[in-house]
């Protein structure tokens, strides 16, 4: 377990650096977890500058978000990572950003939807660029056990859901890894740049 928590500790502390060195991860916002095993969970806790995490800036939580390390509270958001682990054992890190073109395109679109673009295939069983890929929004909640309900349902309905936006708020992705994860944001952030720049030249 020691080396799987420094491993993991290791590779979220890159990402945030990685983030930070990309914008997408401003002041204290955004969150990321790996899950430890099938009953737990490496968090970042509450209040952290995802592009300054340390080994302090996380903790051990449970699959139901109960911190399992005295003094650390996880963040509030943690119900929105607990519940992919929770549906999918294969689900190995859950990653949440706030980048500037995800947050504008969630408060002007219904749906982001992705359609014709060579990087689509950076996702798992999509294997063409003519596949369509489509990103839900959810409207922006402090109940996250409601906001949590929602995201699981509209999960159960539409399985190959990659990612989904919550409006005027950010990106939730997932993988079996966390590179696998990390990989995920960079090309959504690729696309949601091209959805956005598109929508400038058709003004």
């Amino acid at each position: 377990m020691s080396d799987t928590l420094s491993r993991l500790r290791g590779e979220l502390i890159a990402a945030g650096q990685f983030f930070h060195s990309k914008g997408w991860v401003p002041a204290t916002s955004s969150n990321f977890s790996a899950r430890l095993g099938a009953e737990d969970m490496l968090i970042t806790s509450s209040g952290q500058h995802k592009g300054r995490l340390d080994d302090n800036g996380f903790l051990r939580a449970d699959l139901q978000g109960v911190s399992l390390e005295t003094g650390k509270r996880p963040s509030a958001e943690t119900g929105l990572h607990t519940v992919m682990y929770r549906r999918d054992p294969a689900i190995g890190c859950v990653l949440h950003t706030h980048s500037v073109n995800a947050t504008v395109l969630s408060m002007r679109l219904e749906e982001v939807v992705l359609a014709g673009y060579e990087v689509q295939k950076a996702f798992p069983g999509v294997e063409t660029h003519e596949s369509r890929l489509m990103i839900p929004i959810f409207p922006n909640s402090q109940d996250i056990p409601a906001l949590a309900a929602e995201v699981n349902a509209y999960l159960d309905a539409h399985p190959q859901t990659v990612a989904y936006l919550i409006r005027g708020h950010g990106l939730y992705t997932w993988g079996t890894t966390v590179a696998d994860t990390l990989r995920h944001i960079e090309a959504l952030e690729f696309l949601f740049e091209c959805v956005y720049r598109q929508l400038l030249l058709d003004r």
